[in-house]
């Protein structure tokens, strides 16, 4: 699936299929012998969508083909497993400390299948927005219904476009500007293009209140260079053909759904803006959780952003 301005997606196709992929490695984290967290739903997004016709590139068996024919693959789909669950557990914690220190209006950018309004303690009076696009709130929503799951706070679903006009979206659905607020994005950015970056974080700043707290999972300067562009089409390549001996016809390239160029450094962009700001490097998150990566080569060119408007 091409990226272009405006497109949109269901659940199964282009940038929504990637929260299949985050579900999927959740709950297999959720069923680790010592999980970082658990998240009790994941299982019920991978069901309901292979009930609809959707089809997982990767299961346990073929995963176990996958090792046979290619160990270096499969170390590297650990080492990502890893890098999933050592965000998930670090934004966890980001989001429970703000609520710790009394911030109870929350927003999640790009919100896709995340179940933190579900699964997380939250503070007496919290509200959660969510943001994404339409069809893929209502097929979240449609599902934990189903299961007669409960939001464990106040939970506002947002349907707009990150491109579009959400501020007003937002703000018609009850947020309130003049209060602090929790902001998250993770696995969003190289979603939007480098236009589309730097307006979400102006909108961010003009309806962050003094107190507010944000979150990202931001994106290294090297991380959109075509060596390691190259890199990654090398290690597609080699991931395809071991599938391919597994049994696999084809696997998704998420990287194909990437806009590839060049954008402003998010601590920085912060800093100059009176944030407050806080960095980890992914290695230094995964050694943290005591995730160490099966291929270190693989570890994302990412940095962890946290950031308190001053």
């Amino acid at each position: 699936m091409s990226r272009h301005d405006d497109d949109t997606w269901d659940i199964t196709e282009g940038v929504g299929a990637t929260a299949l992929t985050v579900a999927r490695a959740r709950a297999a984290e959720s069923d680790a012998h010592c999980p970082l967290y658990t998240d009790p739903y994941a299982h019920f997004f991978i069901e309901a969508a292979a009930e609809s016709g959707w089809q997982p590139a990767f299961t346990e068996e073929t995963l176990a083909h996958i090792g046979k024919a290619d160990d270096q693959v499969l170390a590297r789909m650990k080492t990502m497993a890893a890098y999933i669950a050592s965000r998930t557990k670090y934004l966890d914690e980001f989001f429970t400390t703000a609520g710790a220190n009394g911030l109870d209006q929350v927003v999640i950018l790009a919100a896709g299948l995340d179940t933190r309004a579900w699964r997380l303690p939250w503070i007496s009076g919290t509200t959660i927005y969510e943001l994404d696009q339409p069809k893929v709130l209502e097929f979240k929503e449609q599902v934990l219904r189903r299961h007669n799951a409960r939001p464990a706070t106040a939970y506002v679903s947002v349907p707009v476009d990150l491109r579009h006009d959400w501020p007003q979206a937002l703000q018609q659905s009850g947020f309130d500007a003049s209060r602090p607020t929790v902001w998250c994005a993770e696995g969003l950015l190289p979603y939007l293009s480098a236009r589309d970056q730097d307006l979400l974080f102006e909108r961010i700043d003009e309806l962050s209140a003094e107190g507010s707290r944000l979150a990202v999972e931001a994106f290294g300067r090297d991380f959109y260079s075509p060596e390691l562009m190259e890199r990654r089409r090398e290690r597609m390549a080699q991931a395809r053909q071991a599938a391919a001996d597994a049994g696999i016809d084809e696997i998704p390239d998420t990287a194909a759904l990437w806009y590839i160029e060049a954008r402003t450094d998010v601590a920085d962009w912060l800093t100059d803006r009176d944030w407050e700001v806080e960095t980890i490097d992914a290695p230094d998150l995964m050694e943290h959780y005591q995730r160490p990566p099966a291929d270190p080569d693989v570890v994302p060119d990412t940095t962890f952003v946290a950031a308190s408007k001053i």
